[in-house]
């Protein structure tokens, strides 16, 4: 039978392991987040997180408004139906930096959200979907913006 005190070595030990493995898994995740946040364009920022040729799909919904009045809060929904989501990305393509929100998903998460986005000027605007197997799923729009939200 395990004392009081067994339970309390046993929990050191085990926090002393991982205190040991996270700060490298998250250093390495802080680097990917870092370059892939830095990306100018959207062929960087698929090659930041290794993944392949993005493909139009269906199952991909992305809801924004047709004219943004104010850049600095555009409304936006994303969503996916696709199996095996384990990202959501939100990107503006004409922005300093593409990707503008990164969700991740669980099997416990459904794959929607909602979120503001700040766009500089009229772009494209990408709902993306990675699954656990690497496909790149996406939905775009355009989205006019008449008064500019990042610094324009």
């Amino acid at each position: 039978m395990n004392t009081r005190r067994d339970l309390i070595k046993q929990g050191a030990l085990l926090a002393g392991l991982l205190a040991g493995v996270l700060p490298l898994q998250a250093g390495a995740a802080e680097a990917l987040a870092k370059s892939a946040f830095d990306a100018k364009t959207l062929d960087e920022l698929y090659k930041a997180l290794g993944l392949g040729k993005p493909v139009e799909s269906k199952e991909v919904q992305l809801s924004a408004p047709d004219i943004a009045e104010n850049g600095a809060v555009v409304p936006v929904t994303i969503a996916s139906g696709a199996a095996n989501v384990v990202r959501m990305l939100v990107l503006v393509e004409k922005n300093p930096s593409v990707l503008t929100a990164s969700f991740d998903v669980s099997p416990a998460v459904e794959a929607a959200f909602q979120t503001r986005v700040k766009m500089g000027q009229t772009s494209n605007l990408y709902a993306v979907a990675i699954t656990a197997d690497k496909k790149v799923l996406f939905a775009q729009k355009e989205v006019k913006v008449t008064l500019g939200g990042c610094g324009g």
